[in-house]
C-alpha cells in the first residue's frame, strides 16, 4: 500500500516529462492504460467469466473510472501538484455522501463533523481575496474536484459490485480509462503526436510496469488490511507529492492553501478511521 501511494504521489513527474517530450497527457493516458488493460486481460479469462451475466453497473464503473483517471492526470499537468492532490482528496467525503444517498448507509454525527471540516478546508483553499468568495481558480481546480467526485462514484459502485471478482473490475476500469481517453481525443479531432519512438516506449513501459504494479500492490494490500487502515496508509501519497513537488518543481503554495489542505487531510483521515467503527 505504501508503494502504491508513493507511486501515485510521484506519477505527475513522468507525465510532465512525457508532455514536455511531445506526448500530450491524454495520449499518454490512452497508451499506458491500453498496455495495462492488454497485460491484465488474461487474468480475467482465467476467472471463467460469463460476460452476459455481468451487471450493467460495470459499464457505469468503467465510465466513472475513466473520467476519474483522465481528469486527475490532466489536472496534474495543468495545475499545481499539491493543490490538485488536496482537492482530489475530498473524494472520501463525497463517498460518505454518495454512500448515504445511493446505498442507504447511515451518516453518523462524526461523519457530519468530518464533512464540515472538509468543506471548511475547501473554502479556505479556494478563497480568492480579489473576488471575495471561494471559487476554483482555473481548469485544474475544476478537474481536481471533478476527479475526486468521480472517484467517490467509482468507490461506491465498487462496493455495490462487491460480488464481482476484483480482477474483472480492475480490467473493466482499465478499459474504461481507454474508452474515455479515446473519446476525448476523437471529439477533439486530435492528430497523432510526433513524439519519438523512445518517448512512446517509455509511456508503454509506465503502463506495463508502473500502472499494473500499482494495481497489484493495492489489491494485495486491500485483501489483507482493514479498509480504514488501507485508506489511512494511502494518505502517504500526499507526503510523496509534497516532497517531490518541492524537490522537482518550482511550485509554491500559499499559507491559506496549506491550512485548507491540512483540514481536508484531517477530514479524510477521520473518515477513514470511521470505517473502523461503522456503528459509531
Amino acid at each position: 500500500m505504501l508503494f502504491a501511494a508513493a507511486m501515485w504521489g510521484i506519477i505527475w513527474y513522468p507525465m510532465r516529462l512525457l508532455e514536455a517530450a511531445g506526448l500530450p497527457v491524454v495520449w499518454t493516458t490512452l497508451l499506458i492504460y491500453s498496455v495495462a488493460a492488454l497485460i491484465s486481460f488474461p487474468t480475467v479469462l482465467r476467472q471463467s467469466v460469463v460476460w452476459r451475466e455481468l451487471p450493467v453497473d460495470l459499464l457505469w464503473l468503467a465510465l466513472a473510472a475513466g473520467l476519474t483517471n483522465l481528469a486527475f492526470l490532466v489536472a496534474l499537468i495543468e495545475g499545481q501538484v499539491m493543490r490538485v492532490m488536496l482537492l482530489f482528496y475530498l473524494a472520501p467525503l463525497w463517498s460518505v455522501l454518495l454512500g448515504r444517498w445511493w446505498l442507504g448507509e447511515q451518516l453518523s454525527g462524526a461523519a457530519m463533523l468530518m464533512l464540515c471540516v472538509a468543506m471548511l478546508g475547501t473554502l479556505i483553499m479556494l478563497w480568492q481575496p480579489k473576488v471575495g468568495w471561494p471559487w476554483p481558480t482555473d481548469l485544474a481546480d475544476w478537474l481536481a474536484l471533478f476527479a475526486g467526485f468521480m472517484f467517490a462514484v467509482n468507490n461506491v459502485l465498487s462496493r455495490k459490485l462487491a460480488a464481482v471478482a476484483m480482477p474483472v473490475k480492475t480490467v473493466i476500469v482499465y478499459f474504461g480509462v481507454v474508452l474515455v481517453a479515446a473519446i476525448t481525443l476523437f471529439s477533439g479531432i486530435s492528430t497523432i503526436p510526433s513524439a519519438s519512438a523512445v518517448v512512446w516506449s517509455v509511456a508503454a513501459v509506465i503502463g506495463g510496469l508502473a500502472i499494473v504494479a500499482m494495481t497489484i500492490t493495492v489489491l494485495f494490500g486491500l485483501a489483507r488490511l482493514p479498509v480504514y487502515q488501507a485508506a489511512v496508509i494511502m494518505l502517504f501519497e500526499l507526503v510523496v507529492a509534497a516532497l517531490s513537488a518541492a524537490w522537482l518543481s518550482d511550485e509554491v503554495m500559499r499559507l491559506a492553501e496549506w491550512a485548507g489542505g491540512m483540514l481536508i487531510v484531517v477530514a479524510a483521515y477521520g473518515v477513514a478511521r470511521l470505517e473502523k467503527q461503522p456503528s459509531a
